[in-house]
């Protein structure tokens, strides 16, 4: 394999559907790949009707909902909360692909659920745990999603931190460039400002560490689209061609990182839909909102630069608006 990865390959970090997928279609190819695929990768209902787009494109525009959670699939742990939710749009033509990060601690109203959840306001990380976690948690943070922007999705990932580490980790770790020093309230780690190799425990460490940072937790949203970045150029670097356990090794930690669902599109055709996204084409996105104290508990409002932002995407000017506010754009 070359140096450069495929293009749909790429894509498909973006999306967020198959992390780790990257760079194995020139080995096995989109077929065989993807019947491997199907076999490794739980899929699941993770979408609110009400937040399910009925009818998809293949040439966009696409939504896609991100979820990362340290847990889930069966996890008892009472406290389920998502500590990562991307929206990824990718507008008509699928030359970009927009990582929009939505601030964990942004207050919302949480409609009901089945499982007897009342509704009420909240912060939106909540959502995944009030929901019951898992599928049902998903749905519930979709229906929050959808009440707040007015957006529906054409698919969904809930990726578990503790596999997408090893997934790091056969793809020989990621550069990763750190601009302030932090102290990770986790491990104890300080990592000190320059570019390094991490490893997967490091750099999921790393990515969330939000305290003690100029931005708080917009750094921590920044540092994750970087991730992502990192992990789409480490793979166009990591040779699987000769090397068929690695990539035995690397589809099956996939399956043990992700749960999808890809609204009934198959996934060969979403890889063909992807394939013309360029290597450039990730942009990340901040929330427009602010931090308040509200009764003693830390929150993130949503300003009206934020309901523009979701306008936006709605309405397939994402390119003019990001032109238009650069402050919330994320060099990755």
């Amino acid at each position: 394999m070359g140096t450069a990865a495929p293009r749909w390959a790429r894509a498909m970090v973006g999306v967020g559907i198959a992390l780790a997928l990257l760079s194995v279609a020139a080995v096995v190819g989109v077929r065989a790949l993807t019947e491997r695929y199907d076999r490794s990768v739980a899929r699941g209902h993770l979408l609110d009707d009400d937040a399910r787009r009925n009818r998809t494109d293949p040439d966009g525009p696409l939504n896609y909902l991100l979820i990362g959670s340290d847990q889930f699939r069966g996890a008892d742990d009472t406290d389920q909360r998502s500590d990562t939710i991307l929206i990824v749009h990718l507008p008509a033509g699928l030359r970009q692909a927009y990582l929009i990060s939505v601030p964990r601690d942004l207050l919302v109203t949480i409609p009901p659920a089945a499982n007897g959840y009342g509704g009420g306001q909240d912060k939106i990380n909540a959502a995944y745990d009030l929901g019951g976690g898992g599928d049902s948690g998903a749905r519930l943070l979709s229906a929050t999603l959808h009440r707040l922007t007015g957006l529906e999705f054409d698919g969904a990932a809930v990726v578990d931190f503790t596999g997408l580490r090893q997934v790091v980790d056969l793809l020989g770790g990621v550069r990763m460039c750190v601009d302030t020093e932090v102290r990770s309230v986790h491990t104890g780690t300080i990592f000190a400002p320059g570019c390094r190799q991490m490893d997967g425990a490091a750099a999921l460490d790393y990515v969330r560490q939000r305290y003690d940072l100029p931005g708080g937790d917009y750094d921590r949203q920044r540092h994750q689209q970087q991730l992502l970045r990192a992990m789409l150029d480490q793979a166009g670097q990591t040779d699987l061609l000769g090397d068929p356990l690695k990539l035995d090794s690397l589809i099956r930690a996939v399956g043990d990182s992700l749960t999808v669902d890809t609204n009934g599109v198959p996934l060969e055709d979403l890889v063909l839909a992807l394939r013309a996204l360029p290597a450039d084409g990730l942009v990340g996105v901040r929330v427009p909102s602010s931090p308040q104290l509200i009764g003693q508990v830390s929150y993130v409002v949503l300003d009206g630069g934020g309901t523009e932002l979701f306008g936006a995407v709605r309405g397939e000017r994402m390119t003019r608006w990001a032109a238009a506010n650069p402050q919330w754009v994320n060099s990755l």
